[in-house]
């Protein structure tokens, strides 16, 4: 699967997803992950010579959403994939999935976890062919998405069910949110060294205009401080004991992001 990053408005990351073309001959299939704007998406398909066949939604925000219903005008069969758990706010919605479910793009197979939290019905997918993980506004490279809609216990539920994913699996989050991330992030895990060094890459890559995403689920894992509310070093510098839930935490962690 070639994965192609498609910037719009001031910070989103669309993502093309296309398959490579069957053994047998015939083109790939291609979808669009969370499309916020159509002349960005069009471009870029043009660029490639690829048409697309379906739109994958994590959740109904309309810099996800924006583009939905003109690129469903401008591709005849296009298939809208959404959560279910929205399905009512998802423009041009066909299908509907949810925890458990699996959609395939040609013989790709697309895996789907509930995810809420940031959004009621947000959702995430999961290409485990292609290494890839594709979390919307759940996951960010050091961060997670704000709690407009869930409480830090279901949005740590959320990104508890991603965490056992490879940790080579590819982050291709929504937003290029890292370098504000970082800055946070330090504040509440001085002590990480593999954090330090992180952000000082991330501060070099966008003095030289360079994006940040995707990361690895690994490196998330090491240094995401919203990955690791079991830190005791975290704990410690938030004011909490070792038998305080991960989940409170993590809320802990959220609202500091919050006041940041």
């Amino acid at each position: 699967m070639e994965v192609v990053r498609v910037p719009c408005l001031s910070d989103n990351y669309v993502w093309l997803l296309h398959e490579a073309a069957p053994a047998g001959g015939g083109a790939g299939r291609t979808a669009v992950v969370d499309p916020a704007e159509e002349g960005p998406v069009v471009e870029a398909l043009a660029a490639r010579g690829w048409a697309l066949d379906a739109v994958l939604n994590t959740h109904h925000h309309g810099d996800h959403t924006g583009a939905n219903l003109a690129l469903k005008r401008r591709f005849p069969g296009l298939v809208i994939v959404g959560p279910r758990a929205d399905k009512d706010r998802i423009p041009g919605i066909d299908v509907q999935v949810g925890t458990g479910d699996t959609w395939h793009l040609g013989g790709l197979e697309v895996r789907v976890f509930d995810t809420p939290g940031h959004t009621r019905g947000h959702i995430t997918y999961w290409v485990p062919q292609a290494s890839s993980l594709f979390p919307g506004d759940t996951l960010f490279a050091l961060g997670c998405g704000r709690l407009f809609e869930g409480s830090p216990q279901q949005m740590w539920a959320s990104l508890s069910q991603l965490t056992p994913l490879p940790d080579d699996t590819a982050v291709y989050c929504a937003h290029e949110y890292t370098q504000s991330n970082a800055r946070f992030a330090v504040t509440v895990d001085p002590g990480n060294a593999a954090l330090a060094e992180r952000k000082a890459a991330i501060d070099s890559a966008r003095a030289r205009g360079e994006p940040t995403v995707p990361s690895r689920l690994g490196e998330e894992k090491a240094t995401n401080p919203f990955l690791r509310p079991h830190d005791p070093a975290i704990r410690q510098q938030l004011g909490f004991d070792a038998a305080a839930p991960d989940w409170q935490v993590f809320g802990a962690i959220r609202a500091a992001k919050d006041r940041f």
